[in-house]
């Protein structure tokens, strides 16, 4: 497994941290040429560090999804260093600008807000797909994984911007895998569940009782870590998913298929037995 993806170019939105740099150290790990497509370049920097250090290749870019010159050039970066794109990993997501964007209901999202969550959570996929598709073509296929959500399959309250938009990149996914699978172009979802990486992780060593109680809403018990998703993503890369398509792979340790009921009154009991849990929010 350690060359499965030799001679393969991969392009990571989002991977300076979290799931994106998992995914990025994943598939340099294995063979793969990396690009680093990040707006936080220090951090990026960091990665292709860690990559390069351990005898990956890698290389950051600085790009905002969100803007379409900005994804073309991240994809002629690629294609330019290495010859070549094989791999698209469409991870990022941008809070720029306060979390407070993608909360509200159809009455209270601004269309300002809307606009943006719509740019960054689908516009942007569309964009990766756009410029990425042609190069992969020219070297008889490729694959290109979208991440969704548990939150694609299942509604908070008063996130519109953001359900909606993960529901979409489902719908993105399924749609891409019928128009490109005759150039051998595989498009799959993955809908992670609670992941916690480097900035979760912080915030919960100060309330490990509510990350417990969190982990207690899982089958497996435990929340994700961002390798979790990491191998994942390696999985549908590969040939061993060479007749994968089209389908959005939830890893949520089992999230998404509880019966809701028995669920609440889980977290019902497990709140009357640790009355000292403080819960974020």
């Amino acid at each position: 497994m350690a060359d499965r993806f030799d001679g393969q170019v991969a392009v990571i939105t989002g991977g300076a941290l979290g799931i994106g740099g998992a995914t990025a150290r994943r598939l340099a790990s294995e063979g793969a040429k990396v690009l680093i497509a990040d707006f936080n370049d220090e951090a990026a920097a960091a990665n292709v560090e860690r990559i390069t250090s351990a005898g990956g290749t890698a290389l950051a870019s600085h790009v905002d999804v969100g803007i379409s010159d900005d994804v073309e050039r991240m994809v002629r970066e690629a294609v330019e260093a290495w010859g070549r794109l094989d791999i698209l990993v469409q991870n990022a997501f941008s809070v720029v600008g306060g979390e407070s964007r993608i909360h509200g209901t159809a009455e209270t999202v601004s269309e300002e807000d809307w606009d943006w969550g719509i740019d960054v959570l689908v516009k942007a996929l569309y964009l990766g797909a756009k410029h990425a598709i042609p190069h992969m073509r020219k070297v008889g296929g490729g694959s290109i994984i979208n991440l969704a959500s548990v939150h694609s399959l299942l509604q908070e309250a008063e996130m519109l911007v953001y359900e909606a938009g993960k529901a979409a990149v489902v719908g993105m996914t399924r749609q891409m895998a019928n128009d490109f699978g005759p150039d051998n172009i595989r498009v799959n979802a993955i809908g992670p569940g609670h992941i916690v990486s480097e900035g979760l992780a912080e915030m919960w060593k100060s309330n490990p009782e509510g990350l417990a109680f969190f982990a207690n809403q899982y089958p497996l018990r435990r929340t994700g870590v961002p390798d979790d998703i990491a191998g994942a993503v390696a999985f549908l890369c590969s040939e061993d998913a060479s007749f994968i398509t089209g389908h959005t792979l939830m890893v949520d340790g089992g999230l998404t298929v509880q019966l809701q009921e028995k669920f609440g009154l889980r977290q019902a009991n497990y709140a009357r037995e640790h009355p000292d849990t403080t819960l974020p929010g």
